[in-house]
């Protein structure tokens, strides 16, 4: 009765500090209230009257049920459906068990250790998807504040920019003509500028969480699989314990006991796949630090792939990496050159999956897409005084006309709406000015690119 109205406590403020913070409590807050109060009516009754508690304590389960899909089934609650996922079992375990409890006594008291087991893995389920969809949540919000700075940045822009209108159409009210020229370049500025802000705006966050969603996975199937394993064994060392089997109840109890260090294993193994990526994604203090540079460009890698796998389900590519292990650490700024190798591996994957079409840009059948195999190569290797980053792909290559204004700002091959032509300027000049080395490319058409990147020890 007591863990229930302790579960229905912390779901209520957890609901009223959302709502503050969305500035949304005005409406919620009397329903809220009036749950607390039944709540708490429901625990006096529960602890007065002793032939009430169990009654008292299911009347606790339905609220806490009935709140949970309140939050669930509304719009404004969208955000917290990974805590009601991570309290539900655990509701619905206890409203069987005190249902149960109500309704045969016996029956309750002979199923009670599958109901304590039963509520025992609700609590480290509620536990570990708390725990790991806090992670994300903190990530998230990082996310949308960036997002929110980068907005108030850009109304601050727009309104220097109306100003400076303003002066120009003062001053240019007699030339007719090269105000109208002057307004339509102006409009074309502002549509670009919109799309470019927007696409900036999402595609880290886009790439970002889809990276982390697939790397966590893997270890979250882990933790579930071993659960449901040690649920079976927990059932078998019953029947061996009524059978006085003690030799088989210690090999079970040494098989839950490894089952539980894997859990464990994996727990923490998804804690520092959350940790490392969210340490890569936050803002660059400009400082350089010993970095590994093959585990750096072997994270991004993933990270772009598993990004475009999750915009596009359509989208394959073979990845190949050679790494040169016996460069060690290096000094660079790791968010910065994490956002360079991220950049050119993104643009790879772009240029394969181009050439990998059934149809030209044209409108053609490509006749070479049917054998073709898109392959993104990243290597690197130590030269004398200096080390080199490749990053390769198969695609068409890069055009001769063209390969003098690649790293041009907003210069971009891609259609509209697909690309910012910001990518390869920003990652030239962080190589270059922010690492005092080069970023260079060598390209055969219909053959592929490579851009390499070369930083001094």
């Amino acid at each position: 009765m007591l863990l229930e109205f302790v579960l229905a406590m912390v779901i209520i403020r957890y609901l009223r500090r959302y709502l503050q913070k969305e500035n949304m409590l005005g409406e919620w807050e009397r329903p809220l209230i009036i749950a607390l109060a039944i709540s708490i009516a429901l625990l006096a009754v529960g602890s007065l009257v002793r032939n009430l508690t169990g009654a008292a304590a299911l009347f606790t389960d339905f609220l806490l049920l009935y709140i949970l899909w309140t939050a669930y089934s509304t719009k404004v609650f969208q955000p917290l459906k990974p805590a009601i996922y991570a309290v539900l079992p655990y509701v619905i375990i206890s409203v069987l068990a005190n249902a149960t409890g109500l309704v045969s006594k016996s029956f309750y008291n002979e199923y009670n250790n599958y109901f304590g087991t039963a509520k025992l893995f609700a609590v480290i389920w509620m536990l570990a998807l708390w725990f790991i969809t806090k992670k994300q949540r903190k990530a998230i919000e990082t996310e949308r504040l960036r997002a929110q700075e980068k907005e108030k940045q850009y109304i601050i822009t727009e309104t220097l920019k109306k100003e400076l209108e303003v002066q120009v159409a003062e001053r240019t009210s007699a030339l007719t003509q090269q105000t109208q020229e002057l307004q339509g370049a102006l409009h074309e500025l502002k549509s670009t500028q919109a799309q470019l802000i927007q696409s900036e705006k999402m595609a880290s966050l886009g790439e970002l969480t889809a990276g982390i969603a697939h790397e966590i996975q893997n270890p979250l199937n882990f933790v579930n699989n071993f659960s449901e394993v040690n649920t079976e064994l927990l059932a078998e060392m019953k029947e061996a314990i009524e059978k006085g089997d003690m030799e088989e109840v210690k090999a079970i109890a040494e098989d839950i006991i490894a089952n539980e260090q894997k859990i464990n294993y994996h727990g923490k193994r998804a804690d520092a796949i959350v940790k490392g990526m969210l340490q890569h994604s936050r803002s660059s203090g400009g400082q350089k630090e010993p970095t590994d540079i093959n585990a750096l460009a072997d994270e991004y890698l993933r990270l772009a792939y598993h990004g475009l796998r999750a915009k596009d389900k359509s989208f394959n590519a073979t990845m190949k990496t050679d790494f040169d292990e016996t460069i060690g650490k290096i000094n660079v700024i790791p968010q910065d050159m994490g956002r360079v190798i991220l950049n050119l591996i993104t643009n790879a994957f772009y240029v394969v999956a181009e050439k990998k079409k059934p149809l030209t840009p044209d409108g053609k059948i490509n006749l070479a897409s049917k054998d073709y195999v898109p392959t993104v190569t990243v290597s690197t290797k130590k030269l004398g005084n200096k080390i080199e980053v490749r990053v390769a792909d198969n695609g068409n290559g890069i055009p001769r006309h063209i390969l003098d204004k690649i790293f041009q700002p907003f210069f971009t091959t891609k259609p509209t709406g697909q690309g910012t032509g910001l990518g390869l300027s920003m990652s030239y000049d962080i190589v270059t000015k922010g690492h005092a080395g080069e970023l260079k490319v060598e390209t055969k058409e219909n053959e592929g690119s490579v851009f390499i990147i070369q930083l001094p020890l």
